[in-house]
């Protein structure tokens, strides 16, 4: 199988990012391609499951039809998750259906836990994490998350949603949505030297760890975090920590040898990588060729191009 070929079957959300990492194309040819992100496809659909309201299946974290009093559940159909999936394909910030789509989250969407404007944040790692990355790529003011997101970091370096006592361990969920959140916010603003310090003692903290063992005795945290997942949400997998240190850490710190090589030995015989762990809750609709047990087109663009980038001479 040619798996270039086959990757260029795709949806324009992986076509362009194909063309970038793995056939270094003509920057003008990368352009022409992510721009049809917002008018085919994925990205299209999901700007046009946006409500006039600016909101995304009537809420900013959890749709408007959930029933508060019943216990949590996950689900990926509001403004929160919506505005991640298209950072995650890649649409371009710039075009006209994009930026009336983030003004009207600017202006109208609130968070359920604190009433706060959605590029103000709450109080969840994970969360802020997700929002940052969002409000840096579409070009806007999230300066109070970072600054949220600060005041929230472990002694370990990490960061936790579920424990607020700086003394408890971090968790990798709520990490590798920091750093990354992080990461942008620098990219976008430019960045302090008290971002770049807390970034680094977060990538210390996946890295300490060789991005999916204890630190106190070496076994594995938890074996989904082996597994391979797309759309990432909230939940920490090796790939999404690989993906990530590729940008941040380009050296290639040796501490992730163990990790590459596991993505690597995932390669099927016909060149593609799988999707292992969907998940569970409600979305506003199937990405089309992405199927938990099946080849993957998005898994494979993103682990072809962890692979170049570490095998790079």
């Amino acid at each position: 199988m040619d798996v270039i070929e086959y990757l260029m079957t795709g949806d324009p959300a992986i076509r362009w990012q194909v063309m970038r990492d793995l056939t270094d194309a003509a920057p003008e040819e990368v352009a022409a391609e992510r721009a049809k992100v917002a008018t085919e496809g994925w990205g299209a659909r999901m700007l046009a499951e946006q409500g006039a309201d600016g909101l995304w299946d009537g809420g900013t974290y959890r749709p408007g039809w959930v029933d508060e009093s019943r216990p949590f559940f996950d689900a990926w159909t509001a403004t929160h998750f919506s505005l991640q999936s298209l950072t995650e394909f890649g649409i371009d910030p710039a075009a006209p259906e994009v930026q009336r789509a983030v003004a009207l989250v600017r202006d109208n969407a609130r968070w359920e836990y604190n009433g706060e404007l959605y590029f103000e944040g709450e109080a969840e790692p994970c969360i802020n994490g997700i929002a940052l990355t969002s409000g840096a790529y579409f070009g806007q003011d999230a300066g109070r998350i970072a600054d949220t997101i600060l005041a929230t970091q472990h002694d370990d370096g990490g960061w936790n949603c579920w424990e607020e006592d700086a003394a408890t361990p971090g968790s990798f969920h709520s990490t590798i949505c920091a750093i990354e959140g992080l990461w942008a916010w620098e990219q976008a603003s430019g960045g302090t030297d008290a971002v770049r310090e807390a970034r680094r003692r977060g990538e210390e903290y996946l890295l300490e760890r060789r991005l999916f063992r204890r630190k106190s005795d070496g076994t594995v945290a938890d074996l989904r975090f082996t597994m391979t997942s797309v759309p990432g949400r909230w939940f920490y997998d090796v790939l999404r920590g690989l993906d990530y240190l590729r940008l941040a850490r380009p050296e290639r710190d040796p501490r992730c040898a163990e990790a590459v090589e596991l993505i690597r030995a995932k390669r099927l015989e016909n060149g593609l990588f799988p999707f292992e762990n969907h998940h569970e809750g409600p979305t506003l609709f199937s990405l089309d060729g992405e199927h938990d047990g099946f080849p993957s087109r998005w898994v494979t663009v993103r682990a072809l191009r962890v692979l170049r980038w570490w095998d790079a001479a």
